[in-house]
């Protein structure tokens, strides 16, 4: 298979077509246009750039659909931004709000071997046979109160 070359703008028009097509039985400009907030004629450009790039299939004044390819790619790039953001949120415990739109920000310019890191890192966490290790505790504590001293915890981490 060929790899498909996105800007960032088309992978953030292709996630959200993506978003959208999971929670919704049918995908229009207008609800692509009202959830990046930008003008329907800007969704119809990027909709006919995804299209000739075999991505999404559009009628005129239609429903848009994401093709086999399509649905693949928005879903690696959902996957993508959800882990950034888990990674930003639950580890270095950023807001919910920041976490998302930096993961925003970010994703496109990672490397996927860096991306597949932070997945394994996360993975790995999740996987630990004590629950949370004690250095992350320690890290959320010291996020709270500001001092490195950590007494109530375990040095095992």
């Amino acid at each position: 298979m060929e790899e498909v070359k996105l800007t960032p703008s088309t992978e953030d028009y292709l996630k959200t077509i993506y978003e959208i097509a999971k929670s919704n039985k049918v995908v229009r400009i207008k609800d692509i246009a009202k959830s990046l907030n930008v003008k329907m004629p800007s969704v119809v450009n990027a909709v006919k750039q995804l299209e000739a790039k075999d991505l999404v299939m559009h009628e005129t004044y239609g429903y848009i659909e994401l093709t086999p390819l399509g649905a693949k790619i928005g879903k690696k790039l959902d996957e993508r931004h959800r882990i950034l953001k888990e990674f930003l949120s639950d580890v270095l415990q950023v807001d919910e709000t920041i976490s998302s739109e930096d993961a925003c920000a970010i994703e496109h310019y990672l490397h996927p071997e860096t991306v597949d890191r932070v997945v394994k890192f996360l993975n790995f966490l999740r996987l630990s046979p004590d629950g949370e290790p004690g250095w992350l505790k320690k890290f959320k504590l010291y996020l709270k109160t500001g001092k490195k001293e950590c007494d109530k915890l375990d040095n095992g981490g």
